[in-house]
């Protein structure tokens, strides 16, 4: 992204690069050489960047990209295929099991469920875990270069990441089995068609709109984000009908009590642009 940093947030690795401009953390997946293919400093460095950004005063949203005109190409099959794993001795499966479900939880898991809006800019590809961490996100905007796929059956691999709980939330089960079992390519069209992506934009105009549009979140109602995340996040995980109304009840008069509600209902009156405080 173009505009200064204000603070740079330590991932301990160049392959996770992350800032904070104008109250909007930008996360970078910086291996472009890889069409920034998932490395576990990568992950490493996501998992420390959501954690700092989730509690962060001045952080109010998330921006995940990625960098040299990509965005995730998914995990590194051609690492796999070179056999890398590193020295020392090899985990057992189930602490392999544990470690991945660890990595889901804190980086795909964060994003999903974190009390911050969160934004996916993808300005080109996005595959495999790459496309499951785009669809964690709360909203996906993409360059008219994007594209999307699972990949994951044309390497024999069952999918991870929370690609399959993302995608049949937001095209039903029919068509995420589709994408999942063919593994075909969507383009930015279709994948805006589809409901894949929120907007799609031109490659020139990509870094402009999406600070744009990241920018009027962080300085949204944070309180009242926070309330529509948790009440359509149970909606989606299976909450009845009345609890999901309960929960609504409990949140919307809490927000009501919010200096930001009243100082919102004055500026509405007073024909005025609210600013809001978190508070």
């Amino acid at each position: 992204m173009a505009a200064s940093a204000d603070r740079i947030i330590e991932t301990g690795t160049d392959h996770l690069q992350a800032r904070v401009t104008e109250r909007v953390a930008i996360l970078t997946m910086n291996r472009p050489e890889r069409r920034n293919a998932l490395s576990g400093e990568m992950l490493a460095g996501l998992e420390q960047a959501l954690r700092d950004a989730e509690t962060a005063a001045d952080v109010g949203c998330v921006v995940l990209t990625g960098a040299g005109g990509g965005f995730c190409s998914g995990g590194d099959v051609k690492g796999m295929a070179a056999g890398g794993g590193g020295e020392g001795p090899r985990p057992t499966l189930d602490e392999a099991i544990h470690s991945q479900r660890l990595s889901q939880r804190n980086t795909a898991g964060r994003l999903w469920a974190m009390p911050k809006p969160t934004l996916a800019s993808l300005p080109g590809p996005a595959a495999g875990a790459g496309l499951s961490l785009a669809l964690a996100c709360d909203l996906r905007i993409a360059s008219e270069n994007a594209i999307m796929t699972t990949a994951f059956a044309k390497v024999g691999f069952s999918g991870d990441y929370g690609g399959t709980f993302f995608l049949t939330q937001l095209v039903g089960a029919a068509k995420a089995r589709e994408l999942y079992l063919l593994s075909d390519r969507v383009d930015a069209k279709e994948a805006e068609r589809l409901g894949l992506v929120n907007r799609v934009v031109p490659e020139s105009a990509l870094e402009e709109q999406t600070l744009e549009l990241a920018k009027r979140l962080a300085h949204g109602p944070t309180v009242a984000y926070r309330y529509m995340k948790e009440n359509i996040n149970r909606a989606l995980t299976g909450a009845g009908m009345e609890e999901c109304l309960d929960l609504e009840a409990t949140h919307h008069v809490h927000a009501g009590l919010t200096e930001d509600h009243r100082a919102a209902v004055r500026a509405f009156v007073e024909k005025k642009t609210p600013t809001f405080k978190g508070r």
